[in-house]
């Protein structure tokens, strides 16, 4: 596994990076081909230690954030490890039905004894007219709607997401415009 580390607001020694390695590292026993690990550490506010792991197999993408609100860089590497390892195992049945026969490891060892997800069940579809703004507009109507995301056309028409993030602040998500 390759390991790129980021780190915000924070300078780590060694030993932590050694640390995340060896536990992430762990994890490479689910995929056949080499797989790209991104380890992101940061110290938010209230000395909370925040990482976020995300794992890259051939086409698939595990993701987890977790933080430790004592300042225990280790506990909050541990908790990334578990919730995609809990990821993987969850879905372990789906992933290896809809992947590549090459992208990943279908013999899992014998402690794979969590059941299998259902299908998922669309309980409500809805239809929205996405209208053209700017994205504060769209932020604005998204607050006074009390939505977590707001889906609109941004001003060279192409169809855009607002969210609200965990840690504070809005993300946006624009999509590629209809090449004609």
């Amino acid at each position: 596994m390759k390991f790129t580390f980021t780190c915000k607001k924070i300078g780590l020694n060694d030993s932590i990076k050694a640390f995340a390695e060896k536990k992430i590292s762990k994890l490479d026993r689910y995929f056949q081909e080499e797989a790209l690990a991104f380890v992101t550490f940061a110290v938010e506010k209230d000395h909370r230690c925040v990482v976020e792991v995300t794992i890259r197999g051939g086409n698939t993408l595990f993701r987890a954030q977790e933080e430790s609100k004592d300042g225990d860089m280790r506990g909050a590497i541990d908790a990334a490890c578990t919730t995609i390892d809990r990821q993987i195992r969850k879905n372990k049945t789906r992933l290896s039905k809809r992947l590549r026969q090459d992208a990943f490891v279908s013999n899992f060892p014998a402690d794979f004894d969590v059941s299998e997800e259902k299908e998922f069940d669309v309980v409500r579809t809805k239809h929205v007219a996405a209208k053209p703004m700017s994205t504060e507009e769209a932020i604005m109507q998204m607050n006074l709607l009390g939505h977590d995301f707001f889906i609109f056309r941004n001003m060279e028409d192409v169809v855009s997401i607002v969210y609200s993030r965990k840690n504070g602040g809005y993300g946006l998500i624009e999509t590629d415009g209809l090449e004609e």
